[in-house]
């Protein structure tokens, strides 16, 4: 296993994340864990919105203006470090110009809180109907449960009518049927007590089971500390971009004008 950079210094660093990460990024920034070196090369936090990667050409188009903003904005920084997974390919195609772009091989970023794209592959391998619940999820999104089952009925009653809302409704639940379990994962940064009761709330009224996984901390905080080894992390030199693979893997890195790929095929 090769690290990038293993015996200097961290490179100074902007940090591009959505908001779902915004607690743990900015805990371990400011209180980096025992045998953590400081995170004192962290130059800046850029957070977007979550939800993007329902839509990820969106999502891909403000991630490449970031990525643009940010080496221009931030003319010291020599890396740019991703708190996203590969979302719905969403971060596909993204390339740098001028600074190193570094991205978790991840599909999503349950794997930045488990810690680990294995653990993450055997427990959707044991329970293909997880939702994912966390401090981040529950924070900036309204998840599976009575709080989004009424909101949406209130928004559809208002926009469409009664009836069409009641339709659109049986719809949202029939999508909710192919999951059996909300998950509450975390690093227990923001984890309080009201919200795991309130993911156990959700999984009740949904009658799914419900589980807690701790997370860990490790991969996320190598991620920011520069320990960037090829099997965990995807390196990207200036003129390269993204790509999805079908191994595990997750990604590599392609010459920006290679074959395209379609985003959101898969």
């Amino acid at each position: 296993m090769t690290t990038t950079n293993p015996q200097s210094a961290p490179l100074p660093t902007v940090v591009l994340t959505c908001a779902v990460m915004e607690m743990e990024i900015n805990h371990y920034r400011q209180a980096p864990a025992p045998g953590s070196p400081n995170m004192d090369h962290i130059l800046h936090v850029h957070m977007m919105e979550q939800g993007l990667h329902n839509d990820p050409r969106k999502l891909q188009t403000m991630l490449q203006q970031a990525v643009n903003d940010i080496e221009r904005d931030w003319p010291q920084a020599q890396a740019i470090v991703l708190g996203y997974g590969l979302c719905s390919r969403g971060i596909e195609d993204v390339s740098p110009r001028r600074c190193k772009l570094v991205v978790t091989r991840a599909h999503d970023c349950i794997t930045l809180l488990l810690g680990d794209r294995k653990r993450y592959a055997d427990y959707v391998a044991q329970h293909p109907g997880t939702y994912w619940y966390s401090p981040g999820w529950n924070k900036h999104h309204t998840p599976p449960g009575p709080e989004r089952y009424n909101k949406l009925l209130a928004q559809y009653t208002e926009k469409y009518g009664e009836d069409n809302a009641a339709f659109l409704m049986e719809s949202e639940q029939h999508w909710f049927s192919t999951y059996d379990r909300a998950t509450y994962v975390d690093l227990t940064i923001g984890a309080t007590d009201q919200d795991i009761q309130y993911t156990r709330d959700c999984a009740d009224w949904l009658k799914w089971n419900f589980d807690r996984q701790r997370g860990d901390p490790r991969l996320l905080i190598d991620l920011l500390a520069g320990r960037w080894d090829d099997d965990r992390f995807l390196v990207l030199q200036p003129g390269q971009s993204i790509r999805m693979t079908a191994d595990d893997r997750v990604m590599e890195a392609i010459q920006v004008g290679s074959a395209k790929s379609e985003i959101g095929s898969s």
